[in-house]
């Protein structure tokens, strides 16, 4: 299994964003949101200290399937996208056919860009890379079932609820909380349709 997307076909770039692998120099830009209450009760990790921040995010692994949103009218870091390419579950006889096939996906946008229509341009625009460079045949991701602004994101661009669980995840709060996972197909993915941004016309 590779974790990291190919790099040879980015940045992406869509009408107001640029979608490019993460350095350790945007980590202190990434950091100054993702250590906000209100962003960071949703993550998985969520390091106390800058110094704990830039030490899981400068891991290898960790940083090669992490992308960054930039602004172009003003160079800003508003947000970040996981990409991890996995492999698909398959039986023994065919596993090799299943070797990084799809991805996973997740992302964070500072509180002062939402509403904007920037993390649906953005994640938009990975999974047109995802169904189209990066050749694979289904994206995932998950949310807790009260992050609601994600699962709704998931929603609009198409994705299907694939199961909806009952108090299987467990928060740093220590309250088990009803999860949510969404996927979608290649075949399912309409490539040739406008994105988010320019059907809504935001």
């Amino acid at each position: 299994m590779s974790d990291s997307p190919r790099r040879d076909f980015w940045p992406l770039r869509t009408e107001r964003l640029e979608i490019r692998p993460a350095t350790a120099d945007d980590l202190g830009a990434i950091w100054e949101y993702r250590r906000l209450p209100e962003v960071s009760r949703w993550l998985g990790p969520a390091p106390e200290t800058r110094e704990a921040f830039d030490e899981l995010y400068l891991e290898p692994r960790r940083l090669a399937t992490t992308l960054v949103i930039r602004r172009l009218t003003d160079d800003a870091v508003i947000g970040d996208i996981m990409l991890k390419v996995e492999d698909g579950w398959a039986q023994r006889e065919v596993i090799e056919r299943a070797r990084d096939v799809e991805a996973e996906l997740g992302w964070s946008l500072a509180p002062e860009h939402t509403g904007q229509g920037y993390a649906s341009e953005a994640v938009h625009s990975v999974i047109d890379a995802c169904f189209g460079p990066l050749g694979l045949r289904r994206v995932h991701a998950g949310c807790f079932a009260d992050n609601e602004p994600s699962w709704r994101l998931m929603e609009r661009l198409g994705m299907r609820r694939e199961e909806f669980s009952r108090k299987t995840a467990l928060h740093r709060s220590g309250e088990w909380m009803d999860g949510m996972n969404y996927g979608l197909l290649a075949e399912e993915w309409p490539t040739n349709e406008a994105g988010p941004h320019e059907r809504s016309g935001k």
